[in-house]
């Protein structure tokens, strides 16, 4: 069985960024499977005079496409690479030959080649939606435009209804796709949320040399890492206003936030402004995802964080779940499944949207419970171990690829 993968921002461990795609697609071909792999990107040693260039490393084949992209660029400029990908795309997919197409968002357009394919070839696709686009889109204010708004919705719904299969990666992202499309009752919908790989986390930690003291010219009480990015959504102003009114009670606590992204200068400022940069606010450039799991052994808890609009807290975000796979306790400001899932198994902090006085002293006090700190990081790998490892998600997924196959 050969499986097209269509992802536009793939990348390796050795790269910064989320790697679920090449988590799942070396799984895949462990299990026996061919993977090809069509994406972009902005490194220029793949700026050649072909349009695509290919290659192959551990039997993973990937075709990229050179198409410098940033989250500094405007939601214009970020659009027209979205279609200038679609198009190329588009034309690399029909070239090739397989059983199985595997799109996976953002955005919403990248099922459109598989639908096109799915047309020409009768390849049949899996639609993998790592968030509610455009509903997601809508709900943050980048698109207001009504008659854009309409064609999106019916986009997501004709690509919903020529999927084979849907693959949501948290519960409540299918809740929001049942609720909205309920004639797609009986279509397999599949959650397979995004991956803690324990592996990874689990491996050969120092502790001869911290890297956090090298980093940040000391190693803290406690200390709160942020990897991710510096996008408008993901509200890290929150993290600068929290940590200000931390300083005054209790200065050994520490926010490190490592990522890159449009609104990263101006947090930087903001931490300057509110005299909380290099005391309790560190912000570091990005580091590779094999360099994250030292850092996460040096660190006291992993947290994600997301502006207050409910739309958003559906996401599957990857900060969540390398915390569980590095079995440390998550905080989290936002409501929604990873709230009721880190109060259930008891794995973590949720902070209210607003911090009030009583917010602070009781994390505080959190910090200060090692038991219980001790006891969350317990629960943390072994919720990561039952409930998302690789091994849970790869099962998921090839039950899916024979159901197709059968048809």
């Amino acid at each position: 069985m050969k499986i097209i993968y269509l992802h536009q921002y793939f990348k390796f461990p050795e790269e910064n960024g989320g790697t679920r795609s090449y988590d799942l697609a070396s799984a895949f071909i462990k299990a026996g499977l061919q993977v090809e792999m069509i994406t972009s990107t902005s490194n220029e040693k793949y700026k050649t005079g072909n349009r695509w260039t290919q290659i192959e490393k551990k039997g993973l084949i990937v075709h990229y496409v050179y198409l410098p992209y940033s989250n500094h660029m405007s939601y214009f400029k970020r659009s027209l690479i979205f279609f200038q990908f679609l198009w190329f795309s588009t034309i690399k997919l029909l070239s090739l030959n397989g059983d199985i197409v595997l799109a996976t968002s953002t955005p919403l357009t990248i099922g459109i080649p598989a639908l096109i394919k799915k047309w020409f070839h009768k390849t049949p696709f899996i639609f993998e939606a790592r968030d509610v686009w455009p509903e997601a889109v809508i709900a943050i204010g980048a698109l207001n435009n009504k008659i854009l708004q309409k064609v999106l919705f019916l986009l997501e719904r004709i690509i919903y209804k020529n999927a084979l299969a849907i693959v949501p990666l948290s519960v409540d992202m299918k809740q929001s796709i049942v609720s909205r499309y309920p004639q797609l009752n009986g279509k397999p919908i599949e959650v397979i949320e995004n991956i803690s790989e324990i592996t990874r986390f689990q491996k050969g930690f120092s502790n001869k040399t911290s890297v956090l003291n090298e980093k940040i010219g000391s190693i803290p009480r406690f200390t709160i890492l942020y990897a991710g990015a510096f996008g408008r959504v993901n509200g890290i102003d929150y993290v600068i206003t929290f940590a200000e009114k931390l300083l005054i009670l209790d200065s050994s606590i520490c926010f490190v936030l490592i990522g890159d992204g449009a609104e990263k200068k101006a947090i930087i400022q903001l931490a300057k402004d509110k005299a909380v940069l290099n005391k309790n606010v560190f912000i570091l450039d990005s580091v590779s995802k094999d360099e994250l799991p030292q850092l996460y052994f040096e660190c006291s808890m992993g947290s994600s964080f997301v502006i207050p609009i409910k739309e958003l807290w559906a996401n599957s975000a990857n900060k969540f779940f390398d915390s569980l796979a590095a079995g440390k306790p998550t905080l989290i400001n936002h409501k929604g499944w990873q709230q009721s899932y880190i109060e259930k198994n008891n794995i973590g902090f949720v902070l209210p949207v607003v911090i009030d006085k009583h917010t602070i002293r009781e994390f505080i006090t959190y910090t200060q419970n090692y038991e219980l700190q001790k006891l969350q990081s317990e629960n943390a790998l072994k919720k990561a171990k039952s409930d998302y490892s690789l091994e849970v998600a790869v099962a998921k997924y090839l039950k899916i690829f024979h159901i197709i196959i059968r048809k």
